[in-house]
């Protein structure tokens, strides 16, 4: 039996009155990507956060590797093995891209050999990135900075890779090649949760898949049959 890196159950997590997660519940193997889709509100983006431990949800339970995590702060969260590359890339603008991938293992400090390797496979994933090195990031273009993004995830050498919106604004021959990178990620034996508006992309390289709508799942199935899905066809594939 696969082994749950991941296991949510019951999660509410709310903005001031307004209830983002309605009792979210969801489960990540050992070695999956899982895609979560669906429109914009529906929460998905609030979930990766509620599992950084950025947002604090007021019921449920969020456990990784079998501990809750729910309550701890995000460093601690990222020690244990909990990497993500949030939406929008969010690099750091006036800081060059060697910066941005070393803020990424900050809390490895102590593992400057592991620390240099890590480097080298980010090296090999994006070599755009080892080209850019010495340049500031704010001047990276948009699919370099969502490069520099998920490398300096890496950085902190995590098991579970969460992925917010990584093609969001990219144009289609990059969109392809983010892909492609995320499914080389996985296959190097890192399980991703992967946030994506691009359903389509994001169900074909996915083992299974979760549909959200204000802030509770609607449908899971493996990502296959999801995309044969009548509902999900119609509501976010686009097609009659």
């Amino acid at each position: 039996m696969e082994r749950r890196v991941l296991n949510i159950s019951n999660l509410q997590v709310y903005y001031g009155a307004i209830r983002a997660l309605d009792g979210i519940s969801l489960e990540v193997h050992q070695g999956e990507i899982v895609s979560m889709i669906g429109a914009n509100g529906a929460g998905k983006s609030t979930t990766i956060r509620t599992i950084s431990g950025l947002v604090r949800p007021r019921e449920g339970e969020v456990l990784y590797e079998g501990q809750p995590i729910q309550r701890l702060p995000a460093h601690q969260i990222v020690e244990r093995g909990v990497g993500q590359s949030p939406e929008g890339r969010r690099v750091f603008a006036n800081m060059t891209v060697r910066e941005n991938l070393e803020l990424g293992a900050y809390t490895r400090q102590k593992h400057r050999a592991e620390v240099k390797e890590d480097l080298d496979r980010v090296f090999q994933l994006f070599p755009r990135l080892k080209e850019r090195l010495t340049q500031s990031a704010g001047t990276l273009s948009g699919g370099e900075q969502q490069m520099l993004a998920i490398g300096r995830a890496l950085m902190a050498r995590p098991r579970l890779l969460l992925l917010d919106e990584p093609s969001l604004g990219l144009a289609p021959f990059l969109v392809q090649s983010i892909f492609r990178i995320i499914r080389d990620i996985n296959a190097q034996g890192v399980t991703i949760l992967l946030v994506e508006q691009n359903a389509h992309q994001a169900l074909r390289i996915a083992d299974r898949g979760y549909v959200l709508e204000t802030g509770r799942v609607v449908l899971t199935d493996t990502a296959a049959n999801l995309l044969k899905n009548d509902m999900v066809r119609k509501a976010y594939l686009g097609e009659a």
